[in-house]
C-alpha cells in the first residue's frame, strides 16, 4: 500500500524592493487625488446647473431641445433657478424691458462707422453705384436715400425665442427675432417711399416718419413678431449727385419766404394805415355832421324865434334884416359913403366911372 507523499512546503516570500513599495504607493496616493479631482469635478459639474435671472430678464429652461412647462409657467421669472447641465438642459434669457434696436441701411449709401458718427458725407461719384449706393422709389418715379433706426421690446418672450429661431446653427435665441423685425423695417421704409412724391418724403419727413411707422405696426400684428415698438426714427435724403441742385432750390425756396414775408409786412402795413384813416375820416364826417345838426337846430330855433316879429310886420322886418346884414358887410370896409335920402322919397342913384388899366403891349420894342 502506497503511502501519500508529504506536501512541498511554499517556497519561500521574494522580498519587495524598496524602488517597486515606492512606486506602488506613489500610484495608490496618485489614485486616491484620482478619484478627489473626479469628485470635485462631479460637484462643479452638478452645480453648474445653477443659474441667475436677472431682474429683467425672463428665462426659458429647454431639456434638449424642449421649453420646460406649458403656459406661462415656461417663462421664469427673476431669481436663482436650478436646471441640469448643459448639454442636457440649456437656458435661453429673454431681456423683456430691454429695449431692442435694429437699424436698416439698405436703402442708404455707404458710410464707415466714423463717417456715419461725425455725420460726414462720402465723395459721390458721378453716378450711383448699385454696389454700394442703395436707394428706394418713390411713388413719383424718383429716388432718394432713407435709413431708420427702430426701437422695440419683446412682449411675448415664447414666440420670440421659438417662432423667429430657425438660424443657421438652429439654436434657439433672439437672433431670428432681429432678423424678422428688420425686414419689416425694409419693407415699411419701400412701402412708404412708393406711396408717397420725393418732394413728401425730402420735406414732409415728419409725415413720412410717422407712415414708416404706421406701415410697421401693422407688419407686426400681422406677422404676429410678439413685440411693441417703442419709437421709429427715419431719416431721408436726395442722392449726393443733386446737392448743389438742392442747395440751389433750397436758395431759392428761402429767398422766396424771405420776399413773401416782406410782402406781407408791408401789406399789413398798408392795411393798418388804411384802417387808421379810415377811422380818422369816419371821425372827422361824424364831427362835421355833429356840427352841421348843431347849426341847423340852431337856425331852427333862431327861425322859430324870430318868425312872429315877421309875421307882425314883414317889411319892417326885412328892413331891419337888410340893416344888419349890411352892417355886418361893411364893417370891414375902409372907405365908406352914404347916399343922403332925396327929400322926395326916391332912392338916389349913384354912378362910379373907373378908368381902365394901361394896357400893355404884347411885345415891346427894344430900345436901340
Amino acid at each position: 500500500m502506497a503511502t501519500e507523499s508529504p506536501a512541498p512546503p511554499p517556497p519561500p516570500a521574494q522580498p519587495i524592493d524598496a524602488g517597486s513599495q515606492a512606486l506602488a504607493d506613489a500610484l495608490h496616493s496618485s489614485f486616491g487625488i484620482v478619484k478627489f479631482v473626479m469628485l470635485l469635478l462631479f460637484l462643479a459639474f452638478l452645480f453648474s446647473g445653477f443659474f441667475t435671472v436677472g431682474p429683467r430678464e425672463q428665462a426659458i429652461l429647454l431639456r434638449f431641445g424642449k421649453p420646460q412647462g406649458e403656459g406661462d409657467k415656461v417663462l421664469l421669472g427673476p431669481g436663482i433657478h436650478f436646471g441640469l447641465p448643459y448639454p442636457i438642459d440649456e437656458v435661453v434669457k429673454i431681456p423683456i424691458t430691454e429695449v431692442q434696436e435694429v437699424r436698416s441701411r439698405t436703402h442708404w449709401f455707404f458710410q464707415t462707422p466714423v463717417q456715419e458718427a461725425q455725420g460726414e458725407i462720402p465723395f459721390a461719384g458721378p453716378t450711383l453705384n448699385p454696389e454700394q449706393d442703395g436707394y428706394a422709389l418713390t411713388g413719383d418715379g424718383n429716388i432718394l436715400h432713407t435709413k431708420a433706426i427702430l426701437r422695440y421690446r419683446i412682449e411675448d418672450p415664447v414666440r420670440c425665442v421659438f417662432n423667429f429661431s430657425s438660424g443657421a446653427d438652429q439654436a434657439y435665441g433672439l437672433t431670428g427675432l432681429s432678423n424678422a423685425v428688420l425686414n419689416v423695417l425694409d419693407n415699411a421704409l419701400v412701402y412708404a417711399a412708393a406711396h408717397r412724391s420725393v418732394d413728401q418724403a425730402l420735406f414732409e419727413r415728419t409725415a413720412f416718419q410717422d407712415a414708416v411707422q404706421r406701415r410697421v405696426n401693422q407688419l407686426v400684428l400681422t406677422e404676429k413678431l410678439g413685440i411693441a415698438v417703442e419709437q421709429c426714427v427715419v431719416e431721408t435724403r436726395q442722392p449726393r449727385q443733386l446737392d448743389t441742385a438742392f442747395a440751389n432750390v433750397t436758395t431759392a425756396g428761402q429767398q422766396s419766404r424771405q420776399a413773401l414775408t416782406e410782402a406781407l409786412t408791408y401789406r399789413d402795413k398798408k392795411i393798418n394805415e388804411a384802417i387808421g384813416e379810415a377811422a380818422a375820416r369816419r371821425n372827422a364826417a361824424q364831427a362835421e355832421r355833429n356840427d352841421m345838426i348843431a347849426k341847423i337846430e340852431g337856425d331852427a330855433k333862431t327861425f322859430q324865434e324870430v318868425l312872429p316879429r315877421y309875421r307882425a310886420n314883414p317889411e319892417l322886418f326885412r328892413q331891419q334884416r337888410l340893416t344888419e346884414t349890411l352892417g355886418r358887410a361893411i364893417a370891414g370896409v375902409d372907405y365908406k359913403m352914404y347916399l343922403p335920402t332925396s327929400p322926395d322919397g326916391k332912392p338916389l342913384e349913384l354912378r362910379l366911372l373907373l378908368n381902365r388899366g394901361p394896357v400893355k403891349s404884347k411885345t415891346e420894342t427894344p430900345h436901340p
